[in-house]
């Protein structure tokens, strides 16, 4: 697991970016319909699962079980970290992007019990998902060029 975490630094890094920039943009008033698509951390992880697939398969000679670990890893922590923010913004009255009703795939708000269990879905799935697209990308790995 520590080579996981490892290998994953630049994405950890690009996530807190990104989550900042999500986060930013809701308590600085940016309309959800304006902004939501600038900084997506599911969009993110996806791009990020897809490349890393590809690069340990081929430069690191991971096998597609160790990059499809590292996807959900990945997917994981994105998801964890929606899930919590969207907790804060909740417990602390706060409107963001995290608890907005589009985010959370609603025509009205939620209550906080109904939003959680949506994060929990989607904690769930797009960490499945997550590793199906680190495996497509292990796949299209075979294409690049040799170490």
């Amino acid at each position: 697991m520590a080579e996981t975490l490892r290998v994953a630094r630049l994405f950890f890094v690009l996530l807190v970016l990104v989550t900042t920039g999500r986060w930013l943009m809701g308590t600085f008033g940016v309309p959800y319909e304006k902004g939501h698509h600038v900084f997506s951390i599911v969009i993110l992880t996806m791009f990020a699962c897809l490349f890393y697939g590809a690069f340990t398969r081929r430069w690191l000679d991971y096998r597609l079980i160790q990059a499809v670990l590292l996807g959900v890893v990945m997917g994981l922590a994105g998801q964890v970290l929606i899930l919590v923010l969207t907790a804060f913004s909740y417990v602390f009255g706060l409107e963001t992007y995290f608890n907005h009703p589009t985010a959370l795939n609603s025509p009205e708000a939620l209550s906080f019990g109904k939003a959680m269990g949506v994060r929990l879905g989607g904690l769930i799935g797009n960490s499945i998902g997550a590793g199906i697209t680190t495996a497509l990308g292990w796949a299209l790995g075979g294409l690049l060029p040799k170490k």
